[in-house]
C-alpha cells in the first residue's frame, strides 16, 4: 500500500473528520456527568453511567479518526 491510499483524510466528509466529533463525545461525557449529579430526576441518575461511558467509548475511538 503506498502512502496515498493511507492517508484517505480528504475522503472523510466533513462532519465525520476528529474534530466535530471530538464535540460531540465531549458533550456526551458532559452530559452524563451533570446528569449524575442532578438531585431532581432517578431517570437520569439511572442513566448517567450509561452516558458517560458511551461518550468515553467514543472519544477515544474518534480520537483515531483523520483530522
Amino acid at each position: 500500500m503506498s502512502v496515498t491510499t493511507l492517508h484517505a483524510g480528504s475522503r472523510w466528509p466533513r462532519w465525520l473528520r476528529r474534530g466535530p466529533m471530538e464535540r460531540v463525545a465531549t458533550a456526551a461525557i458532559t452530559a452524563g456527568v451533570l446528569m449524575l449529579l442532578q438531585p431532581f430526576s432517578m431517570a437520569l441518575y439511572t442513566y448517567s453511567f450509561l452516558t458517560t461511558l458511551v461518550g468515553t467509548g467514543l472519544f477515544t475511538i474518534v480520537s483515531k479518526f483523520p483530522e
